[in-house]
């Protein structure tokens, strides 16, 4: 049985036509790709060159239509929709350098393919935004076996407070060295910091931002 998904799937762009790489996102299970948190990263890597493509995965281009809540694809549908974004990248810009990331599931399904389409593709590395280590409430449920063999770059940047999991316990996961941690001060599943923390939603997503463009930037010049 193969597995399909659309080739035409919603697309939003940010960015200059000139910039030196693509940075390709996708959303989390619940928000689709113009959610508020979406366009803040978005635009704020826009701001400092880069091309944002955001583009949804079939059920929620599915929700959009009908108006209808459903949930996430299964895994392999979510992953063949990623890949042909990449395809679609590639094939309208083979040379410009290609990241890809994502909020949440968007950025799990972009981790569990990323060594394929660097070996395949030439994508330089992974980008997750608030990466679901476990289900809320269920700390043995994880999903870190292949965060643990990753070979291409690959920035994690985590709330603080996240309940898909907190600093306490992704600090003692067996990650791979090719898997960087930076943590949002404060930060839930979207990086909201609570309000003693003297923090507001606006700052933290611009470090998130700041560590994003830092870690394309280097991945570049490197």
């Amino acid at each position: 049985m193969t597995t399909e998904a659309p080739t035409s799937a919603p697309r939003l762009i940010d960015g200059p036509d000139a910039a030196p790489a693509t940075v390709l996102l996708a959303h989390g299970a619940g928000a689709p790709m113009d959610s508020a948190f979406m366009a803040a990263i978005a635009s704020g890597l826009a701001q400092q060159g880069w091309r944002v493509v955001r583009f949804e995965f079939p059920y929620m281009a599915r929700m959009r239509e009908t108006a209808r809540r459903q949930g996430p694809d299964r895994m392999p549908v979510l992953q063949e929709a990623f890949r042909q974004q990449v395809r679609l990248e590639r094939g309208e810009s083979p040379e410009r350098p290609l990241f890809i990331g994502g909020k949440s599931m968007g950025g799990r399904v972009a981790s569990q393919l990323v060594d394929e389409l660097a070996a395949g593709d030439g994508v330089r590395g992974c980008l997750c935004l608030g990466y679901p280590f476990h289900p809320p409430g269920k700390p043995l449920q994880l999903r870190t076996e292949h965060l643990a063999a990753l070979h291409t770059p690959t920035l994690i940047l985590q709330g603080e407070r996240d309940n898909f999991g907190r600093r306490e316990e992704v600090e003692t996961y067996s990650l791979s060295p090719h898997v960087r941690l930076r943590w949002i001060a404060s930060g839930d599943h979207s990086f909201k910091p609570t309000r003693s923390s003297g923090l507001i939603e606006a700052e933290n997503w611009a470090t998130a931002v700041a560590w994003s463009d830092r870690f394309v930037r280097g991945m570049l010049e490197g």
